[in-house]
C-alpha cells in the first residue's frame, strides 16, 4: 500500500510538472503573437491630449427681412440646427417684426444693414444717423435690447463711418454675388469651395435660389467637419475681441 501511495504521487507530481511546462509554453507563445498592451490613453478633451480644433464658419444674409424667403430659410436652419447672422433693412423691419423677433428668439446673431441700403460713406452726420440710427431704433423697438453689428451696403466704409458706427463693423471673406445670376448650383459650388476656417459668407435671403444655396451649403459643409456660428461666437471662440469702429472681414486662425 505504501509502495502503491508513493507511485501515486509521483504520478501526480509529474502531471503537475507536465501541466507547468505546457503553461509555460502557452504564455511565451501568447507574448510573441499579440501585441504589447499598455495602459489606457487619454480621451480626447483629457490631459495629455489635445482635442482638434473644430473648424467654424460664420453665415451671413444681407438686405432682408422678406417674409415668405427669410421665414423658409429660418425653417431650413432650424432643422439643422444652424445659427446665422442677418443684417436687416430698417425699412423692411415694421412689417416683419415677428419674423425678427423669431430670428433672435432661435438665436441668431441681428445686425444692421441701414434703413434704405444706401452708401454711408461721404454723408453728413445727420444723413448717417437717418440710415444707421433709425435702424438701430427700429431693432432695439423690436427686441429691447441693443447689441447690433453694422454691417454697411456694398462693404464701403470711411473714416466717417468707422467713427459714427458705434459697434463692430462687418464684411465678409467669401462672396459668390448670389444676387447676380440668382443661380444656385453656381453659388454652391463658389461657396463650397473657397470655404475656409473662420470664414464670413456673404448672401442674400430675399431671394429663392439663394436659401436654397444657402442650405444646400450648410449641408455640403457640415459634411467636411464645418460648424456654423454666429459673427460673434465666431471671433469670441477664436479670441478676438469685436471693437466699435473697427471692420472685420474673417477669423482666421
Amino acid at each position: 500500500m505504501r509502495y502503491q501511495w508513493r507511485r501515486q504521487q509521483q504520478s501526480g507530481w509529474t502531471l503537475l510538472l507536465l501541466f507547468a511546462l505546457i503553461g509555460a509554453i502557452a504564455l511565451t507563445w501568447v507574448g510573441q503573437t499579440s501585441p504589447s498592451v499598455t495602459a489606457d490613453a487619454p480621451l480626447a478633451g483629457e490631459e495629455g491630449l489635445e482635442e482638434p480644433e473644430q473648424k467654424l464658419i460664420a453665415l451671413t444674409f444681407d438686405d432682408g427681412p422678406r417674409r415668405s424667403t427669410t421665414t423658409e430659410l429660418l425653417d431650413g436652419l432650424a432643422q439643422r440646427g444652424v445659427k446665422a447672422t442677418f443684417f436687416l433693412i430698417g425699412a423692411q423691419v415694421e412689417a416683419n417684426r415677428d419674423v425678427v423677433r423669431r430670428m433672435d428668439r432661435e438665436g441668431h446673431q441681428i445686425g444692421i444693414h441701414t434703413y434704405d441700403h444706401v452708401k454711408l460713406t461721404d454723408l453728413s452726420k445727420t444723413d448717417f444717423d437717418a440710415q444707421v440710427e433709425k435702424t438701430r431704433a427700429e431693432l432695439v423697438a423690436t427686441l429691447d435690447h441693443n447689441d447690433f453689428l453694422l454691417r454697411p451696403p456694398y462693404g464701403m466704409l470711411d473714416d466717417s463711418v468707422k467713427a459714427w458706427a458705434g459697434c463692430p463693423i462687418i464684411l465678409w471673406s467669401i462672396d459668390p454675388e448670389d444676387w447676380s445670376d440668382q443661380n444656385a448650383d453656381r453659388v454652391v459650388q463658389e461657396v463650397v469651395s473657397q470655404a475656409r476656417d473662420g470664414g464670413i459668407i456673404l448672401m442674400h435671403d430675399i431671394f429663392p435660389e439663394s436659401v436654397d444655396a444657402a442650405l444646400r451649403i450648410v449641408d455640403a459643409l457640415h459634411a467636411q467637419g464645418y460648424y456654423f456660428c454666429t459673427i460673434e461666437e465666431l471671433f469670441d471662440a477664436r479670441g478676438i475681441p469685436l471693437e466699435a469702429g473697427q471692420s472685420y472681414w474673417n477669423a482666421y486662425p
